[in-house]
């Protein structure tokens, strides 16, 4: 059984436009489809490899905060992120044309043991990530389709609006 929970969508963007919202920890919250992230409370403007950031999240009606690094990154093409944990969150750009990019984001457990693993299986987290994620894919898809309508350009290589 994998230990990867997976969706795409199609967007109407560029990948840069995209990866510029993924890698600018405060839209985050702009974003996620699960509801458990509330804010950005600490962190750089444009996250790269290495860079760490917190969040105020709710899981289960209950506040927590929670501190990431950034794991995984190539420029205009991957990032993820991971905490205490140790899984990862992972999104991967496959630009479709100028102006289309497929998101695939995934949710990485596959590095746990087997106690670890029952936990979260028994959480159930697997589904509601899924949930998650394709809600989240969903919010993505528009923040960025509405940033390149209007007109927004980014740089590929800062991530920086003109």
């Amino acid at each position: 059984m994998t230990r990867i929970v997976t969706e795409s969508i199609d967007v109407a963007a560029p990948a840069a436009t995209v990866f510029a919202i993924l890698t600018d920890p405060r839209q985050h919250a702009r974003i996620d489809g699960s509801g458990s992230v509330q804010e950005v409370v600490e962190g750089p403007a444009r996250l790269e490899r290495g860079s760490e950031f917190g969040a105020r999240m709710r899981l289960f009606g209950l506040p927590y905060r929670i501190s990431n690094r950034v794991v995984e990154f190539e420029e205009g093409r991957r990032i993820a992120w991971r905490h205490f944990g140790g899984h990862r969150w992972r999104y991967e750009l496959e630009p479709l044309g100028a102006d289309r990019t497929r998101v695939t984001e995934s949710f990485d457990y596959s590095m746990y043991g087997p106690g670890p693993r029952l936990f979260v299986e028994l959480l159930r987290f697997p589904t509601r990530n899924r949930n998650g994620i394709r809600a989240t894919l969903v919010r993505l898809r528009d923040a960025a389709e509405a940033d390149a309508a209007s007109g927004t350009t980014v740089d590929a290589a800062t991530g920086e609006g003109a």
